[in-house]
């Protein structure tokens, strides 16, 4: 029980309600145009979560080799840092969670898809390879995007974009126009969570040469940056309920705005990187609940 719980820890929990922030809005308006379907929808959930669970371990490892896991790290302790795990070990669960991968892959694309769809099909299994590299490559290798400050692109990619606008097209078979603001929004708030990861770690970072956006901008600049990326998540989201406005119930999701701008006036006072931490869960939870909010009030109509 002892080593179920290590590898549970491992697998850092507490970032995977963030990582299926956009598959709830994209089904939620996937309904709204009368395309949803449960199996898809639980085979997508469960893709996106051992997508998620593999960056983490692949992070853990690709970090924990490097060295850049250190004393001077603020967050929560992970498996190689403490020895508690083996890089060998951690590299063998890695293989696996890529095999766990591409079978939910599969599954969820033919189910999708099916033989009707060939070239959807194929899109998309090259988006699932382009997911799983994308999900190791972060920190692991000698060209670790992580290393190079382009974690925030990958982020806004692949949480955004990719998540609502790929799961919305899994279900309808087309994009529609709908997605695109939604998928910014969530995109911005995946990079605010990113940044705040960075900023929490900027001190650690510098010192074993992880040169993380929040590295390059500085102490002082990276605070501007992650309002911006907090504040354009806001105004794309309220320009969505404008554009598609049809009931006051649509707009209920500017509720989760009050813990957001209470985040951002914390995050600007905050001297201590320590402080930061508990900010993570903070922001990673809001983007969940601004996700739902944002599906349910479109889906409610007077």
């Amino acid at each position: 029980m002892k080593n179920i719980s290590l590898w549970v820890s491992t697998m850092r929990l507490r970032t995977l309600p963030l990582s299926i922030s956009g598959i709830i809005l994209a089904s939620c308006l996937a309904e709204y145009n009368g395309y949803f379907n449960w199996k898809i929808f639980i085979l997508a959930i469960l893709t996106t979560l051992s997508l998620q669970i593999l960056s983490n371990l692949a992070n853990d490892y690709g970090d924990g080799v490097k060295g850049t896991d250190n004393d001077d790290r603020i967050g929560p302790e992970r498996a190689i840092q403490s020895g508690k795990i083996s890089p060998d070990d951690m590299f063998n669960a890695i293989r696996i969670n890529i095999l766990i991968s591409i079978g939910l892959a599969f599954a969820l694309i033919f189910s999708a898809f099916g033989v009707k769809h060939f070239l959807l099909t194929m899109l998309f299994f090259a988006l699932g390879i382009a997911c799983i590299v994308a999900a190791i490559r972060y920190t692991v290798g000698n060209n670790a995007y992580g290393y190079k400050g382009l974690g925030d692109v990958f982020v806004f990619v692949f949480f955004g974009l990719v998540s609502v606008i790929g799961c919305y097209v899994l279900f309808a078979k087309t994009i529609d126009h709908v997605v695109f603001l939604p998928a910014c929004t969530i995109g911005l708030l995946s990079m605010g969570v990113l940044n705040l990861n960075n900023m929490r770690d900027i001190v650690s970072d510098e010192k074993s040469n992880k040169i993380t956006f929040a590295v390059k901008l500085g102490q002082n600049k990276v605070k501007v940056y992650h309002t911006i990326l907090i504040g354009l998540a806001i105004a794309l989201s309220m320009l969505f309920g404008i554009l598609y406005y049809s009931s006051p119930y649509n707009l209920i999701f500017a509720i989760a705005y009050i813990p957001l701008l209470i985040h951002i006036k914390k995050v600007n006072s905050t001297t201590d990187p320590k402080l930061l931490d508990p900010e993570l869960k903070k922001l990673a939870l809001t983007t969940v609940f601004l996700a739902i909010l944002m599906g349910v009030g479109h889906l409610i109509q007077i």
